[in-house]
């Protein structure tokens, strides 16, 4: 994957992004199957997270541990453990024997949260419950990794800044996929031309009505009249975001919530893939070697898109990302 290059018949990070996500609609000979468990959070509210069933399904590559790894898998913006990267993932557990969890963000699993508030990009502290519990739980085998895709993976990375040495006492590896690790960056490109025309609009369409869900929740919670007028995220997340988690404005969430500042922190073995042709995500903005400890290692291929990387035809163009990750994640356990 460090060196993925795309498809002749694919070019452009736009059409290995939108193709990537549309192909993966195509019928699998094999769905992954999840099963939910609910989680009470100490402010009162829950969290649904997704437990891959392994039951009649034989690894085909036998890993060297004497235990089962689980990998912790954080969605990305409005995404959850039916996105086609969580899919793709879930397919290479099932064939690597892996566990997966795929804990959603509050208001993601399909119904809304009981808290005035939501998710975002920087909450390390969610990530810091949701993987101790996890690490907690007797029937999980050890050891933990954990991989984030983009908001989910700022938000991994911004965690395993913040906890340095002590987050190898909770999992031993982790990896961001497509992550916008400086959102100011990422927060002006996303509202700029095509962007703002298709994937602005996008989001903004599921998230405008959870916003408003939440707004009759508590009533008077923020200003609906401009959310309602909010035509990127910058406005949303001035408007939402921000001030429902404790941040000034979007220009003090973006500031805050970035994980580009604390890689420098890291101190467990870590990967960031990043394509240089990532709609979203300027190839400017993403990390260089003197900007992250020497426990971070950087995939910055020229091609795949955001959360792309297709090879071949559906279902399995999805594969090669996950395997990749996935890959490298298992090879630090022999670390």
């Amino acid at each position: 994957m460090k060196h993925y290059r795309a498809p002749r018949w694919l070019p452009g990070g736009h059409l290995q992004t939108i193709w990537s996500a549309l192909a993966a609609t195509a019928q699998t000979s094999k769905v992954p199957k999840f099963q939910r468990q609910r989680w009470n959070t100490p402010d009162g509210d829950f969290i649904d997270v997704d437990f891959l069933q392994q039951e009649d399904c034989e690894p085909q590559v036998p890993t060297p541990q004497s235990v089962r790894p689980m990998l912790v898998l954080f969605h990305g913006l409005e995404g959850s453990s039916s996105s086609h990267y969580a899919q793709a993932f879930a397919s290479w557990a099932l064939q690597q024997g892996v566990d997966l969890a795929i804990p959603h963000f509050r208001g993601c699993s399909g119904e809304l949260n009981l808290a005035p508030r939501a998710y975002h990009s920087g909450d390390h502290a969610e990530i810091d419950w949701i993987l101790k519990r996890l690490a907690s739980q007797q029937h999980v085998t050890t050891p933990l990794l954990a991989a984030g895709v983009s908001l989910g993976g700022n938000a991994l990375m911004r965690w395993a800044g913040e906890h340095g040495v002590a987050a190898g006492r909770t999992v031993r590896a982790v990896a961001s996929i497509c992550s916008p690790l400086d959102l100011a960056a990422s927060g002006r490109a996303i509202g700029r031309g095509f962007n703002r025309q298709v994937y602005t609009r996008m989001f903004l369409r599921s998230m405008k009505p959870k916003a408003m869900a939440k707004w009759r929740q508590y009533p008077g919670l923020f200003d609906a009249q401009r959310l309602h007028a909010a035509t990127d995220l910058y406005a949303f997340d001035n408007v939402f975001t921000a001030p429902l988690h404790g941040f000034v404005d979007t220009q003090d969430y973006w500031a805050q919530a970035s994980a580009l500042p604390h890689l420098p922190h890291i101190q467990i073995p870590a990967l960031a893939l990043n394509a240089c042709n990532d709609p979203f995500i300027p190839a400017s903005s993403l990390p260089r070697p003197d900007q992250v400890s020497r426990h971070v290692t950087l995939w910055q291929p020229a091609h795949g898109g955001h959360v792309g990387f297709p090879v071949g035809a559906p279902p399995a163009h999805l594969a090669a990302m996950p395997q990749a990750v996935g890959g490298w994640l298992l090879e630090q356990l022999n670390g």
